[in-house]
């Protein structure tokens, strides 16, 4: 097996939560997870941003609802019974994350990531960490620090 360096992961074993968007499969480290739900109607803002669907309130505190498909460049999510809202932190804010469904928690080593393959000059791999060759199809791994900046969160959480 070819083992490929990818920064900041050789030797590390992380541990992640795989979840699908339109049949494809994204990963996010567990460590920026608070928590899994299932779906529940959120309450919409007006004039916010695109991916933004509205807000909920967790436990006595409201959080933005993110359309992570449409944030990824993706049709829209339809939410349905089987979608979930992924409660992640990211730069010490909450926001939920809605997704077609939770798929599966991994144990995997860092060099298990591979670099995102180059697929034209106009694409933009920002949000991905790396991919991951799973024994069930390949796994975008995504690295939410970069995907929401920090003042994108603060914005929304206003």
């Amino acid at each position: 097996m070819t083992t490929f360096k990818t920064a900041g992961f050789d030797g590390e074993t992380l541990e992640i939560i795989a979840f699908r968007l339109h049949e494809q499969e994204f990963c996010v480290k567990t460590t920026t997870i608070r928590e899994i739900r299932g779906w529940a109607p959120s309450t919409p803002i007006p004039h916010s941003p695109a991916d933004v669907i509205g807000v909920m309130n967790l436990r006595g505190t409201v959080i933005p609802i993110i359309d992570l498909a449409h944030k990824l460049g993706m049709r829209s999510t339809e939410a349905n019974e089987r979608s979930a809202i992924v409660v992640a932190e990211v730069h010490n804010m909450v926001v939920g994350l809605v997704v077609d469904r939770v798929s599966d928690i991994l144990t995997i080593r860092g060099d298990q990531i591979q670099p995102v393959p180059e697929v034209t000059t106009s694409f933009d791999k920002v949000y991905a960490e790396g991919i991951i060759a799973h024994e069930n199809g390949m796994i975008c791994f995504l690295n939410l620090s970069r995907m929401f900046k920090e003042r994108e969160i603060e914005d929304i959480a206003a």
